[in-house]
């Protein structure tokens, strides 16, 4: 062992410092990063990783070159008699400067890794930017940060080129450890090179592993409470009841543009306090819309406006933030905050400044309202699927919001989950006051739960009316397509009630037709019938090509007129239950059907 251990306490001194203070620069730094969208980003990022990618004794010479005595900082030290050159403060600074990137490389990821519905979710429950660094983003990001901490204290710890070039290497007052192996190997001290080279590898690498064990440890904790929290979903039954949102008239009026890469999103519409269900296929701008409803994205242009208050208005130059907006936004993933309680996410929700004695009255109301009784100490993965959507609905229900916006909040559910928690939705939604906007792709998901629909395509509303109107007169072969029709034909009007459907290859009595819009007709697969009086108009033999069968029905794809001459030669499809399909099988063909006139859809 050497005499002289001053390199030890020198190393950790300035390694301990330097991390100190990236540790706060760095976070700092890699959160506003995350954020700026500004046109220097590249350039900024390539100043801040330099001292990761240039050779350690150029940066030692530019940083000689700005604290030296001829340098900016260095003539305004010299004026209170104070240098940094060739002190433990330059070897403190050369090691800050060689360290930060790692600090702030790793924290940046560590910041992008959190989910962004999680961000999105907490600015609509009314959350400030420091609430949600503080709450959500630093908490979160903890085990990445305290890896860039471990790293950049190992980089500090181990630097030598900097530091030669701008504290020197001076016995007891900047002789750092890794300057000390050096000029022991070059004088020959084997022995002490050894004892310093094993040093700085045992305080760097214990600092490594203790950091790893402590994730470790998390990791197996947090697996042994998930799998102690796969139990059912609580009580059932129980009448669900929540408190209104507000008892002022509801009601919320859109009218939108923004510009997509893949389409161009243009709506308008207005509703009242009845779901409205927002029906469209994948990319017609579902979402979409309700992230422009919730601030989360900024519309190119147009209004949004909910019982009277503007939450934007591009012409007059207003775009309330999130928090402000009184919004509820339940996602797909139902982003709950994970290293939060249940308690903890649904209080996250209630209005700032309450008394912890009405926060435990209104917490125990909406776990009582949502049957999650004794899970308030629980943490999301230890919930059921089931239970985590119901704390995602209270949390978003807790900040009494005028409007709550579902967004296919029942996809991440097995079949038999969705329908038992569809029913307490639509008791819930019964009760709330507020207006709803429901998105799904899912035709009779929509039907069950929303008085009125809005189908789009593409970016636009195609249809808004109620959902009998929307099933049973679709303005257009789309809006028919989207709703489940499986029986499309061109249609061509031949008199004011009758129609010739050509794909079909028939003539087809109808109700009185427009004849200026008329380019299509329609019936739904269920609406098919069969008969033996051949004598009804509309009634057809057919031909049977095959079949198609679900738990409770049988499709059937049938020919008109002839028989098949390959699987994918028919006209229509059919949809009958199998009690249904026993009796018919095997009865001759061909069999005849009947398209009622009442249940033709005429379109455009």
């Amino acid at each position: 062992m050497p005499q002289d251990l001053s390199p030890l306490w020198i190393s950790l001194k300035t390694s301990l410092l330097a991390t100190f203070i990236t540790f706060f620069i760095g976070i700092a730094t890699a959160y506003w990063m995350l954020e700026y969208r500004g046109k220097a980003k590249s350039l900024i990022e390539g100043v801040l990783i330099a001292p990761l990618i240039l050779p350690p004794t150029v940066v030692g010479f530019l940083l000689l070159l700005f604290f030296g005595k001829n340098g900016p900082v260095g003539q305004l030290m010299n004026k209170f008699d104070f240098t940094i050159v060739f002190t433990w403060y330059g070897a403190a600074i050369a090691a800050t400067v060689v360290s930060f990137p790692l600090m702030y490389k790793t924290a940046l990821g560590a910041f992008e890794q959190i989910d962004k519905n999680l961000l999105r979710v907490a600015k609509t429950l009314g959350a400030s930017e420091s609430k949600i660094f503080w709450r959500i983003s630093l908490p979160l990001a903890l085990p990445g940060i305290i890896a860039a901490t471990t790293l950049a204290f190992a980089r500090a710890l181990g630097e030598f080129g900097a530091t030669l070039m701008l504290a020197g290497n001076i016995p007891g007052q900047t002789q750092t450890i890794p300057m000390a192996i050096y000029f022991a190997v070059e004088a020959g001290a084997m022995n002490e090179a050894w004892f310093w080279a094993i040093a700085i590898m045992v305080i760097s690498l214990s600092g490594i592993i203790i950091a790893n064990l402590w994730e470790e440890g998390k990791r197996i904790g947090g697996r042994q409470g998930g799998q102690g929290g796969q139990g059912g979903q609580g009580g059932q039954g129980s009448e669900v009841s929540v408190m209104s949102a507000s008892s002022s008239p509801v009601g919320l009026f859109v009218d939108i543009e923004k510009q997509l890469s893949s389409f161009h999103l243009q709506v308008t519409f207005n509703t009242d306090n009845l779901p409205l269900g927002l029906l469209g296929g994948s990319g017609a701008g579902k979402s979409m819309i309700l992230r422009c409803i919730a601030g989360i994205e900024t519309p190119t242009k147009g209004r949004i406006v909910l019982n009277g208050r503007v939450l934007y208005d591009s012409e007059q130059g207003i775009n309330l933030p999130s928090r402000d907006r009184r919004i509820g936004f339940l996602v797909q993933n139902y982003a709950l905050f994970p290293h939060l309680t249940v308690a903890e996410n649904i209080a996250f929700g209630l209005p700032q400044g309450l008394s912890h004695s009405s926060i435990r009255v209104q917490l125990e109301q909406q776990l009582i309202a949502m049957q999650l009784q004794g899970l308030g100490d629980r943490y999301p993965h230890q919930l059921s699927g089931g239970q985590q959507q119901r704390v995602a609905l209270a949390r978003a229900l807790a900040s009494k919001p005028e409007a709550l916006l579902l967004d296919e909040p029942f996809s991440a559910l097995d079949t038999y989950l969705r329908s038992q928690l569809e029913q307490q939705m639509m008791e819930t939604l019964a009760d709330y006051q507020g207006v709803t906007l429901f998105v799904t792709h899912n035709m009779e998901e929509a039907y069950r739960i929303c008085p009125n629909l809005l189908v789009l395509e593409h970016g636009n509303a195609i249809q808004h009316d109620s959902k009998h109107e929307i099933f049973e007169h679709p303005v257009s072969a789309t809006v028919a397509q989207i709703t489940g029709c499986k029986n499309i034909s061109r249609g061509r009007l031949l008199q004011p009630s009758q129609v010739e459907a050509s794909d079909w290859g028939c003539t087809l009595q109808v109700l009185a037709a427009n004849p200026r819009d008329l380019a299509y007709i329609g019936i739904r697969a269920h609406q098919i019938a069969f008969t033996n009086n051949l004598q009804q108009e509309n009634t057809f033999p057919c031909w049977l090509v095959r079949t198609s069968e679900t738990p409770h029905r049988m499709s059937l794809f049938l020919k008109l007129h002839s028989p098949a001459t390959s699987p994918h030669d028919y006209h229509l499809q059919a949809e009958v239950f199998k009690e249904k399909w026993l009796t018919m099988k095997d009865q001759p063909f061909p069999w005849y059907v009947h398209l009622d006139p009442l249940r033709l859809m005429l379109m455009d």
